[in-house]
């Protein structure tokens, strides 16, 4: 795709190893000849020795604002404590426009700064925190803006319209979102909602999947069914209870859980003690640390099932497709995913490649594991089915081009 030189920037209040969907938009951009900014914000420490070394690898520029604990601590605290005081002022005076930029995110008003002083022919925000940023600098450059959703966010934290998580990004949503040159999502559902609230705005689905896999051969399972899950942070409330005590139901001791991702020393000791309740040994669960999203593909692969076990309170749950269910296909494995609307449509839409099971009925869970226990065929062939859907349908080479023509359109 031939370009004239152009400058673009990606705004996001995370930071880049935690969203991997952003990366892929920088790579898309860097790789056919935009000169390419990512302004973030530090959120963790693990992400910032990972974005280390991602980002030297990259052709994009980054820049960082709003300090760290442990490098610049002095911006890092003193954004902190104003924000805490924008969310104290909210429910003392209200929503308006001041206490809502302060409030929804400790690093938005550097983030415009920073994007006010960083000339684009477009701004693209990842996430609600950096939507001001990009709307505010478009609006200042005289240029184009863009949002890429990949979450329904008024409904992130609570369904209760009076509360107050809900009316700041209703607000936030409401003063930017029509000001936007286009706004992409990553479900079919996210798109429905939005299109829903704003009628000018034509949302554009962006799947969160991944480039082509390399796999090629599908490994024979091993005399031990290995179970995957991961996420940013292994916690409570995310079904992983309900995945321990269907194996644990089952009695059968070949069956292996392992859990990827950010885990204090409390959380690990509470599920093992779960598990040891439950018939579980500690050679059947398996805790791993955070990896880069490079590697995130190549370390599923090893195992048999992944488990997108997401709940569908509050409403954004249920409509939301995660990275992980597409890393699954990626990897070439069987796919066990919870009943939410979208993960529902997504295995109607490619049927083959795994099961849905009822969150709120353990006995469906249970079946399933049985089935793949006493059927390896039924696992085989989904394996295959999931490997030939990412090679020819659930693939960054094709949502790719979909990207980068609506950039290419946008800035035309």
């Amino acid at each position: 795709m031939a370009i004239e030189f152009k400058k673009i920037v990606l705004i996001t209040s995370g930071q880049p190893s935690l969203n991997p969907r952003i990366v892929k938009e920088a790579d898309a951009l860097a790789e056919v000849g935009y000169d390419v900014t990512v302004i973030y914000q530090f959120w963790n420490n693990w992400a910032t020795q990972l974005d280390q070394q991602l980002l030297a690898k990259k052709k994009w520029k980054a820049i960082r604002v709003g300090g760290d604990p442990v490098t610049e601590k002095f911006i890092y605290w003193k954004t902190r404590v104003q924000y805490k005081i924008y969310q104290k002022l909210l429910g003392l005076i209200g929503l308006n426009y001041k206490t809502s930029i302060g409030a929804i995110g400790r690093c938005t008003k550097l983030l415009i700064k920073e994007a006010l002083k960083t000339p684009a022919e477009i701004y693209i925000a990842h996430n609600l925190s950096a939507l001001p940023a990009a709307v505010i600098a478009a609006k200042k450059n005289n240029c184009k803006c863009g949002f890429d959703a990949e979450d329904f966010h008024r409904n992130e934290v609570t369904n209760d319209s009076n509360h107050i998580d809900f009316k700041l990004k209703k607000f936030i949503e409401d003063h930017f979102i029509d000001k936007l040159d286009y706004l992409t999502t990553a479900s079919p559902l996210i798109s429905e909602a939005y299109q829903q609230l704003y009628s000018k705005i034509n949302p554009v689905t962006i799947l969160n999947v991944f480039p082509k896999t390399n796999l090629q051969l599908i490994k024979e399972s091993s005399n031990r069914l290995k179970l995957f899950w991961f996420s940013q942070t292994i916690g409570e409330g995310r079904g992983i209870e309900q995945i321990i005590l269907a194996i644990g139901q089952l009695n059968h001791q070949t069956i292996e859980l392992h859990l990827l991702g950010s885990h204090s020393l409390e959380i690990k000791s509470k599920f093992e003690e779960i598990a040891l309740k439950n018939n579980l040994d500690f050679t059947q669960l398996f805790f791993h640390s955070p990896i880069s999203s490079d590697q995130l593909i190549p370390f599923a692969s090893q195992f048999d099932i992944g488990i997108a076990s997401e709940i569908s309170t509050p409403w954004n749950r249920n409509i939301c497709l995660t990275n992980k269910i597409f890393t699954y296909i990626n990897a070439g494995l069987g796919v066990l995913a919870s009943d939410t609307l979208a993960q529902k449509k997504l295995l109607e839409d490619y049927p083959g490649m795994g099961f849905i099971y009822n969150k709120n009925e353990i006995s469906t869970l249970i079946n399933c594991l049985n089935t793949y226990i006493n059927q390896p065929e039924v696992l085989k062939n989904q394996k295959k089915q999931a490997l030939s859907y990412c090679n020819n349908h659930l693939n960054w080479e094709i949502e790719k081009e979909k990207f980068l023509n609506i950039i290419k359109v946008a800035i035309s």
